[in-house]
């Protein structure tokens, strides 16, 4: 019954963890706008 616990536990801790990470807003071409070589919308269509 411990190990079930332990194993249920680890998987919550995981997962919480997880679903924190990655980047929020909207992308960008990396570097000054005026130095965007393909001015394409994201995604393409």
């Amino acid at each position: 019954m411990k190990r079930f616990l332990l194993v249920g536990l680890t998987l919550v801790a995981l997962s919480t963890g997880l679903s924190a990470c990655g980047k929020k807003g909207a992308p960008h071409a990396p570097g000054p706008a005026s130095d965007i070589t393909y001015p394409r919308s994201y995604p393409p269509e």
